[in-house]
């Protein structure tokens, strides 16, 4: 089996799209997270929606979770707010890591060990113009090889 035969159309974002915008489409989507894309839509990074909650969650709350427990309910739930103003390109992380892309005729234990490797819910799959053609995610690949 190959990638692309596990590809589906999947919705992408770019680097200048507010992240408030990005964080309802993933919710709306049931989606774990997104694939923000350049001008020519070739995959440039995968924004998980992990990276959003550490964008909004403050640090010393994400350090100390018993902080969390004490907060008052109005306060938590305004915790989004601090994703006003921001833009995608804010929320990726600032370590470099691995792009999970693959090609279509990868075999699908290559998607598997590349979406391990780059602890990324999500792979992009590319055409030979590296244009994005569509995702597998890892609820796909599982659904696909533990079906029987």
């Amino acid at each position: 089996m190959r990638a692309a035969e596990l590809v589906a159309p999947y919705p992408t974002v770019r680097l200048d799209t507010p992240v408030r915008e990005a964080a309802l489409l993933m919710a709306s989507e049931n989606l774990p997270g997104l694939v923000v894309v350049d001008d020519e839509g070739r995959p440039v990074s995968v924004l998980p929606g992990t990276q959003v909650l550490r964008l909004a969650v403050p640090g010393y709350v994400q350090e100390d979770p018993a902080l969390a427990r004490v907060i008052d309910e109005p306060t938590a739930d305004a915790f989004l707010e601090r994703l006003e103003g921001r833009d995608v390109a804010s929320c990726l992380a600032a370590e470099k890591r691995e792009l999970p892309v693959a090609q279509a005729d990868d075999t699908v234990l290559e998607v598997a060990a590349l979406m391990a490797r780059a602890r990324s819910p999500l792979v992009a799959v590319v055409d030979a113009d590296g244009v994005l053609t569509g995702v597998i995610t890892t609820d796909a690949l599982l659904d696909r090889l533990l079906s029987p």
